[in-house]
């Protein structure tokens, strides 16, 4: 079904590189290539709004690549050769300070997270998303779980129980995005907090005025 991501069958099997989800920087880098190879006469005005369309609304990096393969600035823009397939099991034990998962690593099929006390951070906008599902079974005692999601990445907390704290979940660009990956959360909450939002703006986004991310719903 177009828009849904199908189940990959065994744990240890890996998305060819092609296939890998791209993100809204990657999409962007094509979009700066085409633009200069218009520029340099390489592209007419008519190919550039063809790409330009394609480009901003490819999933892979494989549909990304086919729009720049015939251009010689295409090296700025390679996929990765190689990734890692996910584990069936990450635990992460915080019981002072911080944990963080960022940048592209590989969202695996469990997680076990403690929080005794501190942060942990699980940021999804540039994880690599091989499988549609993630179960996390959280244990925060004091401190705090974020999870930073993008349009596509849906968080179920319905089965956390609270004690004393809060859970939060904000999901600002609507029902109609097509989910590529779906967490579902379970476990406690003692004394703390479990919340899953976008990514916040930084400083020179604010000082810009420019929109929060993912802040418009899609239509």
């Amino acid at each position: 079904m177009t828009g849904e991501v199908s189940p990959l069958g065994r744990g240890d099997e890996v998305a060819p590189p092609g296939d890998l989800r791209a993100s809204h920087e990657d999409r962007d880098r094509v979009v700066e290539l085409l633009r200069v190879a218009a520029g340099d006469g390489r592209l007419t005005a008519e190919e550039l709004d063809e790409r330009l369309e394609a480009a901003l609304t490819a999933r892979t990096y494989g549909e990304l690549a086919v729009l720049i393969r015939d251009l010689p600035a295409a090296p700025g823009f390679a996929p990765p050769t190689q990734v890692s397939g996910p584990k069936d099991l990450v635990r992460i034990d915080c019981r002072s300070g911080s944990a963080k998962r960022d940048g592209r690593w590989v969202v695996p099929q469990r997680m076990e997270v403690q929080v005794t006390s501190g942060s942990v951070t699980l940021d999804f906008t540039e994880a690599v998303i091989v499988q549609p599902a993630l179960h996390i079974d959280a244990e925060v005692r004091s401190g705090g779980l974020t999870l930073v999601t993008k349009p596509g990445v849906v968080v179920d907390a319905d089965e956390v129980a609270i004690r004393s704290g809060s859970v939060k979940i904000r999901a600002p660009w609507g029902s109609q995005v097509p989910v590529i990956l779906r967490i579902q959360v379970s476990g406690k909450v003692g004394s703390g907090s479990i919340t899953a939002r976008p990514p916040r703006r930084t400083f020179w986004q604010w000082l810009r005025r420019r929109p929060r991310p993912y802040a418009i719903a899609a239509r």
